[in-house]
């Protein structure tokens, strides 16, 4: 008989969402900020389709649907801390 392996130990999810966001370290505020980087980054690579059908300004537009991408990775990296500065703040 084969012997089975647990790879991961058991969660309990039993309060929803709550519990997965905690399983894969993200809260709310996390994941706010990662949606806005993938926004940032569909709308980044609209910007690139649109450079391409414009060879006059081609130049222009992609370089700053790189700049909108460079933008997009540093806030999902780096949000969290970035505004946790901002939330901290005491009034």
């Amino acid at each position: 008989m084969p012997k089975f392996i647990t790879l991961a130990k058991p969660q309990d999810l039993s309060k929803g969402f709550e519990d997965f966001f905690d399983t894969i370290g993200l809260t709310g505020e996390g994941l706010v900020i990662k949606a806005i980087a993938a926004v940032l980054v569909v709308i980044a690579g609209r910007m690139l389709f649109q450079a391409i059908s414009s060879p006059k300004e081609g130049l222009r537009k992609g370089s700053v649907a790189i700049g909108v991408v460079f933008v997009a990775v540093v806030l999902a990296l780096y949000g969290d801390t970035m505004f946790s500065t901002v939330t901290d703040a005491k009034g």
